[in-house]
């Protein structure tokens, strides 16, 4: 494994490509990322990238990583997937857990560790002495077909009562279980993202320390000084949500210009290149693309500035993180539309870039944290219907 990390999270992505086109079509056939590029991932240092510098990691800025994040986008869209899925995951892990949980799943494994999961709090965890004992069921767990470690958001009870917080609300936790410990029921047979592995989970009556457990919304890292551990896991899933779109996007953007060059549709008398309403739409949608990428680079700077000088974050800028977000992948999703159209039956030939991309843009696109609601929630705040909006 590499020991010397560039902070160049995009050459270390890039230098990745050729290798990562010839595995696809094997993490498609698998429905996981293949061993092969699993372990390009490690060599290369790209997946503990974002870790803290005590995991191995390089501590990256939101524009590094959101580069990073649509480079390997671009090559793929499981492996973008892969990139804001496991590298985050580890990156909290590594940020929010105890010195003995850190220990235990960093430390001890030479800071190879892999997480993958789902973070939402499917589970219940009943409250014992030295942690909890839990169960629950997850579904979409991305990259746990290659993580040694499987992340399962709950929520603590006491004497079977879920425990409510000061607040009104319960604490949200996130545990930490080693793979051996997890039972896997698969589910991924999906029209896109095919190479994820994010399998469906559960476990039931599990015990798992308080050691390796941390506060879903927790913004106070115990180690690692770079401002996405102190904007924490909703601001850093939003970028990376935003980055994989504009990755999946770009990839079709660019390869329908090559291909105009030399396609001549059915009844036209020279190459698309030539046509004007394909020039219109061209322009169009890269310009798109460039506002929305300018958007939500300006966004989680704007928000990484304010950290780095000890501000703390007011609802509405965290509102702004979040549909910079959603607009960015809504765009992109506008942006894929328009040219599997304008490339036509060369964007429905199996295997292809072109056709890879428009159903891994039509899968990724369905998960709620990127939907309709984060917009009406962000407008609640602007109009000052409500003070703060939980989760967001």
């Amino acid at each position: 494994m590499s020991t010397v990390l560039t902070r160049d999270g995009e050459a270390i992505a890039r230098s990745l490509r050729s290798l990562m086109s010839e595995e696809v079509a094997v993490s498609e056939s698998l429905r996981t990322m293949s061993p092969r590029s699993v372990d390009a991932l490690w060599e290369s240092g790209l997946m503990n990238y974002c870790n803290p510098v005590q995991a191995g990691g390089a501590e990256p800025t939101f524009p590094q990583m959101i580069a990073m994040w649509i480079e390997m986008a671009w090559q793929d869209g499981s492996l973008g997937w892969i990139g804001i899925a496991n590298l985050p995951s580890a990156a909290a892990c590594a940020a929010y857990l105890s010195d003995e949980g850190f220990d235990e799943v960093f430390t001890q494994h030479d800071n190879r560790t892999t997480v993958g999961g789902q973070f939402f709090p499917n589970g219940m965890g009943e409250t014992v002495d030295g942690g909890y004992r839990l169960t629950g069921a997850w579904n979409f767990g991305s990259g746990t077909g290659h993580a040694e470690y499987v992340a399962a958001g709950f929520m603590p009870s006491v004497n079977g009562e879920m425990v409510i917080g000061d607040d009104g609300m319960p604490p949200l936790l996130v545990a930490v279980i080693p793979r051996d410990e997890i039972v896997f029921t698969d589910g991924w047979h999906v029209q896109g993202l095919k190479g994820t592995g994010s399998y469906d989970y559960n476990v039931t009556d599990l015990f798992v320390p308080a050691d390796r457990t941390f506060e879903l919304f927790c913004q106070t890292p115990q180690r690692g000084s770079a401002a996405a551990y102190s904007l924490g896991l909703m601001a850093i899933t939003a970028a990376g949500h935003a980055a994989w779109a504009l990755g999946v996007a770009k990839s079709m953007l660019d390869d329908v210009m090559e291909l105009a060059t030399t396609k001549v549709r059915m009844g036209d008398e020279s190459s698309l290149a030539n046509k004007s309403t394909f020039q219109r739409g061209l322009s169009h949608h890269l310009a798109m693309w460039r506002a929305a990428r300018l958007l939500v680079v300006d966004a989680f700077s704007d928000a990484e500035a304010k950290v780095l000088a000890g501000e703390k974050l007011t609802p509405t800028d965290r509102a702004d993180l979040r549909i910079a977000a959603t607009y960015a992948t809504e765009a992109s999703r506008e942006i894929v539309q328009w040219a599997h159209l304008a490339a036509g039956t060369s964007a429905i030939r199996e295997g292809s870039r072109l056709e890879r991309a428009f159903r891994d843009m039509y899968t990724g696109t369905q998960h709620a944290f990127i939907s309709e609601k984060t917009y009406t929630d962000s407008a609640r705040l602007y109009l000052g219907l409500i003070d703060d909006q939980f989760g967001m």
